[in-house]
């Protein structure tokens, strides 16, 4: 588990990244999607930065135990945004570009900070550097192409019908993809996912300009 035998800098900042990447990663989906037109999410309560709208079981868990995760899927019409389908791929590529948007901010902060040396604190350097590592795994994540994650729903509309139909039909195996996901990326030689954190690591590393666990 990813808090197994974490420090509390550590857990703060991991559970801080959480709420802020998802929050804002589901707010991004309900804002866009409520500005082209669907306003079911608005009426859901889930234009808002209130991390208890958006925050999900499941993926929170995942996140706590793997180190990726997911919040609670925004419902968004396709047929109502005004692109038409296509604003689908628009709305679903809104939540990991906010993620990315949030890790270049406490980047920001991050190097700010380091400059007037307020980082001197483990706790303070933890968090930020916690905040931009899991917002770039977040982005990068959400974009594979695999339901319930937004990189199915931004290829979809690309596919032609008879495969959109077909890659429907077994999106409700998404939940079991990803199972299958980490168990392939646990073994000693790695995996794609192991993979994946490599390169988050490394990129929100040159962002703040140190190195990520």
């Amino acid at each position: 588990m990813l808090l197994a035998n974490a420090s509390l800098p550590v857990v703060a900042g991991i559970l801080v990244a959480l709420v802020v990447g998802i929050t804002f990663h589901e707010f991004s989906h309900a804002a866009l999607a409520d500005a082209l037109g669907d306003h079911r999410p608005r009426a859901l309560g889930r234009v808002s930065l209130n991390p208890l709208r958006h925050l999900e079981p499941v993926g929170a868990l995942f996140f706590l135990i793997a180190g990726f995760g997911w919040g609670k899927p925004v419902p968004v019409n396709g047929y109502a945004l005004r692109p038409g389908p296509i604003g689908m791929s628009i709305v679903a590529g809104a939540g990991p570009i906010a993620n990315f948007a949030v890790a270049a901010v406490f980047a920001v902060v991050f190097r700010g900070f380091d400059a007037a040396g307020l980082l001197e604190q483990e706790f303070v350097r933890l968090v930020l550097a916690s905040i931009v590592y899991f917002n770039v795994l977040l982005g990068f994540f959400n974009l594979l192409p695999i339901p319930p994650l937004d990189g199915y729903n931004v290829m979809l509309p690309f596919l032609p019908p008879r495969q959109q139909f077909m890659v429907q039909r077994y999106a409700q195996f998404g939940y079991l993809a990803l199972l299958a996901l980490v168990v392939f990326s646990s073994g000693p030689g790695g995996g794609p996912l192991q993979w994946l954190f490599g390169a988050a690591s490394a990129i929100a590393g040159a962002m703040i300009g140190a190195g990520v666990a």
